[in-house]
C-alpha cells in the first residue's frame, strides 16, 4: 500500500505533462514549457515555443508563430538578443508576476519586466497573437500587466498598435534582425512618427531613409495602395494619451503581416494557401523616389521622368552645377524671393505630401482658416487639408522648407505653397477678378456645351460597339487614319470576342495579385480560364489619354500576325467601358527582368542570349518583309521582349507600331513615339521613321543583351559615352570583350559574342542607308562572312553639345528609358 502514493504522484504527473503538451494556451506557476513543448492560442491561430532561426543557427529564441503556416515565420520572439545556446530552456511564470526564461543552469536569460504583481499570475497566448500576462481572475485587457505587443520585433500583425504614448513617452516600433540566422535587432526601424503631425518612417540608424507621408483620413499620403479593402482596414487613433498606427483583418481568414526585412525592405506580406508561400503585395520603398528626401527641398521626384528630379514651378536649383550631375541633394529655390507682406500661395497637385516633423495642424480649421493662418506666420511654407474625406477638412501647415515631395499624380494630394506677389499675380484684386469671370464664363457654357455633344456622340458610338459584341459579329472596318495622313486603311479580320464577365472571372476580379504588368496602355493581368488555359489580359486604362487609339492599332497591327517570335492575340473585349486584349501568358516575362538584373542574368548564359538575339531578328524580319502587311514597330525594347518558358523569345506591345502596304518602308510624323535610348536619331530628331528605325533599335537591344547594360543608364569612370558609344570605342581599339556581361564569360563562344557586337554595331551607325536590313543581320549572324566595318553610331553621347549630329538636342524633351513617351515636334 506504500506504493500506491507514488502511483498517484507519477499519473498526477503524467496527466499534467499531457495537459501542457496537450497544446493549452496558458502558462501558469506550477505549469511550464521546455524546449520541444508549445502552446497554442484558443482559435489554433498561434503557436509558441522554441525554435532556431535560419539554416545554420543553433540557438534557440522563444518565438510566436502562425500554426497554420507550414514554415515557421515568427512574428514575435522573446529572448531575440539573449538566445539559449542548446536545448535547455524552459519558459514559465513565477509568483510575482514574472515570465522568465532560464537555461540549464537555472541562470535566467530572458524576462518581462513589469513591476505589478497580482495574486495569481498567469501567461496566455490569446487569438489576436497577444502574449499577456494577467490575473487568473481578470481577463480585462485593461488590467494586463504585461503583454508582447508592447515590444514588437520586426513584424506588425493585426490589433498590433505602432506609435507613442503621450503621457509616458514609451514607444512601440518595429526593428530589423540583425541577419536572417539572427533575430538581434538590425540597423532599420519602422514607426509612426507622432512629431509634428503623425507620419510613418523607415530609419537606418539615426537616419530617415523613407517617409510613406502623413495620415490624410485614408491612407498614409505617399502609400497609394494601403487603403481600406476587402482584406485589411487601416486606421491612425489620436487621443491626448497616445498616437498610433494599426490594421485589422476584415477577413479573418487571410493572414496578413508587415514585416522589415534585415535588408530594410519592409513590405506587406499574405499567405497564399495554395502555393504555401508568402507574396509581397505592397513594398514600402517600391522605387527610386521613394528615398527619403531624393531631390532636396522643394524638389519633386517623378519616376517616369528622366532625371528623376525637377524643381517645382517657379522653382530653379540652388546648385545648378551639381543638379545637372545628378547630385540633387541640395534642393531647389524660389526664383522671386519671398516678401512676407505680400506673398501668396500656389496650388502644386498631385504629390505626396511633404516631411511634417516641423508642421502644425488643426482638426477643426476650413481651409481658408488655414490659409489665413499660414499667411500670417512669415516662417509657415505651405499648408493643406488635414483630412481629404468628404471635400476636405481640417488645416496641416509647414514651418520651414518642404522637402521629400514626389509626384503620384491621381493618387496625390493638392498643396498650397507660399509664392510672391510676382510670382501669382495681384490675386486679390477685383477688378482682375471682374476680368477672369468674364472671360472664364463664357469658356465655361461652351465647354459645357462641348461636353454634352462629345458624350452624345460617345453614346452612339457606345451603343454600336455593344451591338457589335452582343451579336458576335465580326470586328473590322475601322478607320484607321495615320498620324500625318488623311489616308484611310480598313482592315477586315476574324478575331475572337471575350465576354467581360469571363475575363474578369478569369483573373479574379482584376486582383492585385494577377497584375503582373503595367504601362501607359493602362495594366495586364494573368487569368485562367475556365478550361485551364492561362492567358495576359491586357486592359485599357480608364485614364489612359492615348490608350485608345493604340489600343485599335494594336488589334489591327497583330490580329493577321502569326510567328513564333510574336506575342499570340487571342482575342479582346469591348464591352461597357472596357477595352481589353487577351494574349498567351508567358510566365518569365520580360528580357529587361533577366538582362539588368545580377541574380536572374545569372540564368542567360551565352547560348540562350544568342538564341534571343537571334529570334527577335527573326521577329522583326517577318514584320518588315514577311507579312501581309509591311510592320514598323517602333518601340521595340527590352520591356517590350516576353520570354515564354523555353526562353524564346516574343515582340510584344504593337500600341505604337505603324502599318504600310506594297513598296512602303517609312514615313514622316510630327507625333513622335518611343523610347529614348532605342530611337534612332532621324527620328527622334525629325520625326522620319523607317524599317532602319527598327533596325537601329535592334542594335541597340543586341548591345545590352551582350553587356547586361542599359543604354541610358550607361556610367563609365574614364568617358561620359553611353553605351552606343562605348561599345564603339572598344571596338575601335579591339578590347570588345571588356563589354560582355560577366556572368556569361564563361559560356560565351567568342567569335558569335563578336560577330554579335560587330552586327549590333553595323545596326545603330548614324546614317540609316548605312544599316542593314533584318534578313541581312540574320545572315551576318548565322554565317561567318567578312563584316564591313560599323561607322560610329547615332546618340552615342549623352553630352549636350549643340550643332552636332551625335547629341540630344537641348530642344529635345527627354523620357526614361524603359518608359514609353510621346512627343510632338514642330514641322
Amino acid at each position: 500500500m506504500k506504493i500506491f502514493p507514488f502511483l498517484l504522484l507519477f499519473f498526477c504527473s503524467l496527466v499534467f505533462n499531457q495537459k501542457v503538451n496537450g497544446q493549452g494556451d496558458t502558462i501558469t506557476t506550477t505549469q511550464f514549457i521546455k524546449d520541444g513543448e508549445t502552446i497554442i492560442s484558443s482559435d489554433g491561430t498561434f503557436e509558441l515555443g522554441f525554435f532556431s532561426p535560419g539554416d545554420t543557427s543553433a540557438n534557440r529564441y522563444v518565438g510566436i508563430w502562425y500554426k497554420k503556416i507550414s514554415v515557421i515565420t515568427p512574428v514575435w520572439i522573446a529572448n531575440r538578443v539573449a538566445p539559449v545556446t542548446n536545448k535547455s530552456g524552459v519558459l514559465k511564470v513565477i509568483q510575482s508576476g514574472l515570465v522568465v526564461l532560464v537555461n540549464d543552469t537555472n541562470a535566467t536569460v530572458w524576462s518581462t519586466n513589469s513591476s505589478t504583481t497580482v495574486q495569481n499570475p498567469v501567461a496566455q497566448l490569446l487569438d489576436t497573437g497577444n502574449f499577456v500576462v494577467r490575473d487568473a481572475d481578470d481577463p480585462n485587457p485593461e488590467n494586463f500587466i504585461w503583454q508582447s505587443f508592447d515590444y514588437p520585433t520586426d513584424t506588425l500583425i493585426a490589433s498590433m498598435k505602432l506609435g507613442k504614448d503621450l503621457v509616458t513617452g514609451f514607444e512601440r516600433h518595429l526593428s530589423s534582425w540583425r541577419s536572417n540566422d539572427d533575430p538581434a535587432p538590425g540597423e532599420y526601424t519602422y514607426h509612426c512618427d507622432p512629431t509634428g503631425y503623425p507620419q510613418d518612417l523607415m530609419r537606418k540608424g539615426p537616419n530617415v531613409i523613407y517617409r510613406a507621408g502623413p495620415w490624410n483620413g485614408l491612407r498614409w499620403s505617399g502609400a497609394p495602395n494601403m487603403v481600406n479593402n476587402s482584406i485589411t482596414s487601416f486606421g491612425l487613433i489620436m487621443n491626448d494619451r497616445e498616437i498610433y498606427y494599426k490594421y485589422e483583418l476584415v477577413n479573418k481568414s487571410v493572414i496578413n503581416t508587415l514585416v522589415i526585412k534585415p535588408n530594410g525592405n519592409t513590405m506587406r506580406m499574405i499567405w497564399i494557401e495554395k502555393t504555401q508561400g508568402w507574396v509581397n503585395y505592397h513594398s514600402a520603398d517600391a522605387d527610386d523616389c521613394d528615398t527619403y528626401k531624393l531631390c532636396g527641398a522643394y524638389g519633386t521626384c517623378n519616376i517616369l521622368s528622366d532625371p528623376l528630379c525637377q524643381c517645382l514651378d517657379k522653382f530653379e536649383p540652388k546648385h545648378p552645377y551639381d543638379w545637372n550631375r545628378a547630385d540633387w541633394s541640395s534642393g531647389c529655390v524660389r526664383k522671386r524671393s519671398l516678401n512676407c507682406t505680400g506673398d501668396g500661395f500656389l496650388m502644386y497637385s498631385g504629390v505626396k505630401l511633404p516631411d511634417t516633423r516641423n508642421s502644425w495642424f488643426n482638426k477643426t480649421m476650413t481651409l481658408e482658416e488655414c490659409r489665413a493662418v499660414c499667411l500670417r506666420n512669415c516662417s509657415c511654407m505651405g499648408y493643406t487639408n488635414l483630412d481629404i474625406r468628404n471635400g476636405g477638412s481640417g488645416c496641416l501647415l509647414w514651418i520651414g522648407e518642404l522637402v521629400d515631395i514626389r509626384q503620384l499624380s491621381q493618387s496625390g494630394q493638392d498643396i498650397y505653397i507660399r509664392m510672391s506677389a510676382s510670382d501669382i499675380g495681384s490675386a486679390g484684386s477685383k477688378g482682375k477678378k471682374a476680368v477672369v469671370l468674364a472671360v472664364l464664363l463664357p469658356l465655361l457654357v461652351a465647354l459645357i456645351l462641348l461636353g454634352l455633344g462629345v458624350g452624345l456622340i460617345l453614346y452612339k458610338r457606345k451603343r454600336r460597339e455593344d451591338l457589335v459584341l452582343t451579336t458576335k459579329r465580326r470586328l473590322g472596318g475601322h478607320s484607321n487614319k495615320n498620324d500625318d495622313s488623311n489616308q484611310n486603311h480598313h482592315e477586315d479580320f476574324e478575331l475572337p470576342l471575350f465576354d467581360l464577365f469571363i475575363l474578369t472571372k478569369a483573373t479574379d476580379n482584376f486582383s492585385f495579385e494577377n497584375k503582373i504588368g503595367e504601362g501607359g496602355f493602362g495594366q495586364v493581368y494573368k487569368g485562367v480560364l475556365e478550361g485551364g488555359q492561362e492567358v495576359a489580359v491586357k486592359r485599357l486604362s480608364e485614364t489612359s489619354k492615348q490608350g485608345l487609339n493604340e489600343f485599335k492599332n494594336e488589334v489591327n497591327c497583330i490580329a493577321k500576325l502569326q510567328h513564333r517570335n510574336l506575342v499570340k492575340l487571342l482575342g479582346c473585349c469591348i464591352q461597357a467601358e472596357e477595352k481589353m486584349l487577351v494574349y498567351e501568358y508567358l510566365p518569365y516575362k520580360s528580357l529587361d527582368l533577366y538582362i539588368f538584373d545580377e541574380e536572374r542574368s545569372a540564368l542567360l548564359d551565352w547560348p540562350k542570349r544568342f538564341n534571343i538575339i537571334s529570334g527577335i531578328a527573326r521577329g522583326l524580319m517577318y514584320l518588315h518583309q514577311d507579312s501581309r502587311l509591311r510592320i514598323i514597330h517602333r518601340d521595340l525594347k527590352a520591356s517590350n521582349v516576353l520570354l515564354d518558358i523555353e526562353m524564346i523569345p516574343k515582340i510584344s506591345d504593337f500600341g505604337m507600331a505603324r502599318s504600310f502596304g506594297g513598296d512602303e518602308t517609312g514615313a514622316n510624323t510630327r507625333r513622335v513615339v518611343g523610347t529614348y535610348g532605342y530611337m534612332s536619331p532621324e527620328y527622334a530628331v525629325d520625326g522620319i521613321f523607317s524599317v532602319k528605325s527598327d533596325v537601329f533599335s535592334f542594335g541597340v537591344l543586341v548591345l545590352e543583351i551582350v553587356s547586361g547594360k542599359k543604354n541610358r543608364r550607361f556610367v563609365h569612370p574614364d568617358h561620359h559615352l553611353n553605351l552606343l558609344g562605348h561599345a564603339w570605342m572598344l571596338h575601335k581599339e579591339g578590347r570588345q570583350l571588356e563589354l560582355v556581361d560577366s556572368n556569361m564569360v564563361d559560356s560565351c563562344y567568342v567569335s558569335e559574342v563578336l560577330r554579335s557586337i560587330h552586327v549590333g554595331l553595323l545596326c545603330v551607325q548614324q546614317n540609316p542607308e548605312d544599316r542593314p536590313n533584318m534578313s541581312t543581320v540574320i545572315m551576318m549572324l548565322s554565317n561567318e562572312s567578312i563584316l564591313p566595318p560599323p561607322k560610329h553610331p547615332g546618340f552615342f553621347t549623352e553630352r549636350n553639345v549643340k550643332d552636332t549630329e551625335f547629341s540630344w538636342s537641348t530642344q529635345t524633351p527627354s523620357s526614361i528609358n524603359e518608359v514609353t513617351i510621346t512627343l510632338l515636334n514642330a514641322r
